[in-house]
């Protein structure tokens, strides 16, 4: 009987395989398009600035003006990232078509006057939008509207950081912790390749980072061993460090942002006073190093990711202050994305963890790239791929335990409030049964609660039980 289905099964495969050939084509294109654009217009923006310094004294007013573009014309698109995977986990009122346009300019005034945001935000939303525009044009159902959304995040993050297979990967992963959507493969791998080659096709280039060739290196029994165990040690003792600065980053993003809409009764006011707030710190420190991307170097000198990759060429505690610097700008309003800020704060913090655990630097350097990401966004198999991606395939082992291992030290947080959790990262009674992050910080604290009050013990969860 299975041989007499077997030509069916194949043929409505092949079908499968080209209606959405034909449906995911025209809407990578428009992704790859606009997110070319964002990049060109973002570039132009920060050399911007750098000629013209004091444009930082504007920052608060560019806050004010993000915030009643949002007020007048944003509405639910300020939810951002977080309304993109709502929308694929339980369709509701549909991705608006102005998110992307509201979001490419709110983002470029954002660096315009020297907010530190990222670009990734901006790429996926971008992705999102155009996406749920053409699915509606198609008029596909919700089924395949979940699909097409999922592919619009895959060609935005791969079009904006020229990593096809990280995007794709990413977008089927971030959606649920411990799951991965593969019934979305095909449209978000095929999406992410079109996206990152129509943005090459518009002759948009990406950075590109390298890192140096390790000494042969001697120790005891190392003729027998396939790989550096001394140096594998300090990649773990490494990323547990990464691990928690995802933590703290996340945490202090959600928390801050919470505290300001708390305090401050008029919110037009938190983005005015984050903007005071970036301009003053930049005036005690004496450097503009933590505004912006920090990508390009706006003097001689100046502490960027590439230059993370050499010795030297980050400060002890500039990994701290870019996460300050972030975090106030997110926190406060204004737009963009988190993912290029955790590059420079895991470049930097592997920098200077390199010269603690006397390890190579700009191994350390790109292991921090991807491992403080691959623990802020709950995506330690696509940051993994992301390394293999960005650095060349020689050190995958490596990538792969320090993803790892900063996606369990980060704990059960993320930058993504909207990510859900199907697996928990341990089995304990206070990680069951959450539905979300925004969730999971109250399940854990009723839980904890109960198990107190009634002294019961911490037992562990795991999913055969559930079956019993």
């Amino acid at each position: 009987m299975s041989l007499k289905k077997s030509p069916y099964e194949h043929f409505a495969i092949l079908r499968h395989l080209v209606r959405w050939t034909l449906l995911i084509l025209p809407v990578a294109v428009a992704i790859g398009s606009m997110v070319a654009l964002f990049l060109w217009l973002l570039h132009s923006a920060i050399r911007f600035r750098f000629t013209h310094p004091w444009l930082l004294y504007l920052l608060p007013l560019a806050g004010l003006l993000i915030h009643f573009i949002y007020q007048w014309v944003g509405k639910s698109s300020e939810r951002g990232n977080n309304l993109v995977m709502d929308e694929i986990h339980e369709p509701g009122g549909g991705v608006p078509k102005r998110m992307a346009p509201i979001i490419l300019i709110t983002t470029v005034i954002t660096h315009l006057l020297g907010g530190s945001a990222g670009r990734e935000g901006t790429a996926v939303q971008i992705g999102g939008s155009m996406a749920g525009m053409f699915g509606k044009w198609f008029k596909l159902n919700t089924v395949d509207m979940r699909l097409v959304l999922t592919a619009g995040i895959a060609a935005g993050f791969g079009a904006v950081f020229g990593t096809p297979l990280t995007g794709a990967i990413f977008a089927m992963e971030v959606l649920t912790i411990g799951r991965i959507q593969y019934d979305a493969l095909l449209p978000a791998l095929i999406a992410s390749i079109v996206g990152d080659v129509t943005v090459a096709a518009w002759g948009v280039h990406h950075t590109g980072y390298h890192i140096d060739v390790l000494p042969q290196s001697t120790y005891f029994l190392s003729a027998y061993l396939p790989l550096d165990v001394l140096l594998l040690v300090k990649v773990i003792v490494a990323s547990i460090a990464f691990g928690l600065a995802s933590y703290l980053f996340a945490t202090l993003v959600h928390g801050l942002k919470a505290l300001l809409l708390k305090n401050i009764k008029y919110n037009w006011l938190i983005p005015v006073l984050g903007g005071l707030t970036l301009i003053v710190l930049t005036f005690i420190l004496g450097k503009p190093d933590y505004l912006s991307l920090g990508v390009d170097p706006e003097y001689a000198g100046a502490i960027t990711i590439p230059s993370a990759f050499r010795e030297g060429g980050a400060d002890a505690w500039s990994w701290l202050w870019k996460t300050i610097y972030t975090t106030i700008t997110l926190a406060s309003g204004f737009k963009g994305g988190e993912v290029t800020p955790l590059f420079y704060i895991g470049a930097t913090l592997g920098n200077t963890l390199s010269g603690l655990l006397h390890a190579p630097v700009s191994l350390f350097a790109a292991l921090g790239f991807i491992a403080v990401f691959a623990g802020a966004t709950n995506t330690p198999l696509a940051c993994t791929v992301m390394g293999v991606e960005l650095f060349g395939g020689e050190h995958a082992l490596l990538f792969a335990v320090a993803c790892f291992t900063a996606y369990f030290f980060s704990g059960h947080t993320g930058i993504y409030s909207a990510q859900r959790i199907a697996v928990p990262k341990i089995f304990d009674a206070t990680f069951a049964d959450e539905t979300s992050l925004t969730c999971a910080p109250k399940t854990r604290s009723y839980l904890h609660r109960k198990l107190v009050k009634y002294k019961l013990p911490f037992k562990s969860r795991r999913p055969e039980q559930d079956q019993e």
